[in-house]
């Protein structure tokens, strides 16, 4: 699946920070999506192309698509510490 990662905030350091796409377990080849500096305090939001990713998959889906994209906000109060974001999705 096509996902996008955001910084929010801080204002100054906010904007697109990358572009992922999962591998087949759902995970982001290559470890965490935040690294070294790019990992500070702040609030973040992941973008999930879940519609894409169904029809890539050439899954049925209603003719309008339960899930379209997914935004999940999320904050970071010690970049020392693990973070993971789960998300399971249906085409339902």
């Amino acid at each position: 699946m096509r996902i996008q990662l955001r910084r929010l905030t801080p204002l100054d350091k906010a904007g697109l920070l990358s572009e992922f796409v999962t591998n087949k377990d759902g995970r982001i080849p290559g470890g965490p999506a935040l690294k070294n500096e790019e990992f500070i305090v702040g609030t973040y939001e992941w973008l999930f192309f879940v519609e894409d990713y169904f029809a890539r998959k050439n899954t049925k889906t209603a003719g309008l698509p339960f899930l379209n994209e997914v935004p999940l906000r999320f904050g970071i109060d010690d970049p020392d510490e693990h973070y993971h974001v789960p998300l399971l999705v249906s085409p339902w």
